[in-house]
């Protein structure tokens, strides 16, 4: 009879806040042997109680696998915890929400110690890790081969995605990615507080809501094609002169419902600086070209 079972990764992970938790939980689920620690150990018996191997200190925690997984709060604390560590020869995957200039510093504070470096933002929230069918997913950059290497371990909690061998690549697309999510609750909340005073069920209007804000989403891909070649006047359905003459309408109604127009009024103020400065024939594509400084800021 021959023995078919596959060896699974040993995995070490820092951080065992609810996302963390999650983490584990999935690659203990899975049939890895899982290490964790966290700052109140506390926190680590319900996993104790499932498998994980508990870790007294990060140092021990560390020193048991190759693979070394970091959920921490923010860059501070994965450098706070990482110090006093022996990093020669780990593979460093960092899944703490860090900027993009973070994540690069801290890929060559590790390497700078020995270690090969992933970094990572997640695409879900917790509820979504462990269930492949929600559609979460994990951004990864840094080290294309050390991806490679670990991408079977790494799918366990949750699809991947792999977005280049710049270290701060994978925050870059998470802060943008979240960046328009916000940009689509704002919208949302001025929409509600349009009916807010009105004889209408919030619970009837959601599902117009979710259904128009899911047409429009492709959206996204004609501006895209519009900045890969320049053209923004390609496949234009309202022209920017067009909307730019509808806006009156919007304030006028947020007036009249008692509703401030502040989450509206800086997108309409760009909207009407570029008309000034561009064709009204164009798409609303020149506004992003508005939100870039010359020079970056500290």
């Amino acid at each position: 009879m021959t023995d078919t079972t596959t060896e699974k990764t040993p995995v070490t992970l820092l951080g065992l806040g609810t996302m963390g938790t999650a983490l584990a939980r999935a690659w203990l689920t899975a049939g890895h042997p899982v290490t964790v620690w966290n700052r109140t150990p506390s926190r680590a018996a319900a996993l104790a109680a499932e498998g994980a191997r508990v870790a007294r200190t990060a140092a021990e925690a560390v020193s048991a696998n190759p693979l070394i997984v970091a959920c921490l709060l923010d860059d501070t604390s994965v450098e706070e915890v990482l110090t006093d560590t022996t990093l020669t020869d780990k593979d460093v995957v960092n899944l703490t929400t860090t900027t993009p200039a973070q994540a690069r510093t801290r890929a060559k504070w590790a390497h700078e110690r020995g270690a090969r470096y992933l970094d990572g933002g997640i695409m879900a929230v917790p509820a979504m890790i462990g269930a492949p069918e929600s559609g979460g997913y994990v951004l990864y950059s840094g080290s294309g081969p050390l991806f490679e290497q670990h991408r079977p371990t790494l799918a366990v909690p949750a699809g991947t995605r792999y977005v280049g061998e710049d270290p701060g690549h994978a925050a870059l697309h998470d802060v943008a990615l979240l960046s328009a999510m916000y940009g689509m609750f704002a919208g949302a909340a001025h929409a509600f507080a349009l009916l807010r005073k009105e004889d209408i069920d919030p619970t009837t209007f959601a599902p117009l809501l979710a259904d128009w804000l899911s047409a429009m989403a492709p959206a996204v891909h004609r501006t895209a094609d519009q900045l890969r070649t320049g053209d923004y006047t390609k496949g234009v359905v309202s022209t920017l002169a067009m909307q730019v003459a509808g806006t009156p309408t919007f304030l006028a109604t947020a007036r009249d419902q008692g509703v401030s127009p502040e989450l509206l009024t800086p997108y309409f103020t760009l909207m009407h600086r570029r008309l000034t400065e561009a064709t009204g024939e164009e798409d609303l594509t020149g506004v992003i070209d508005l939100l870039l400084r010359s020079e970056p800021t500290a």
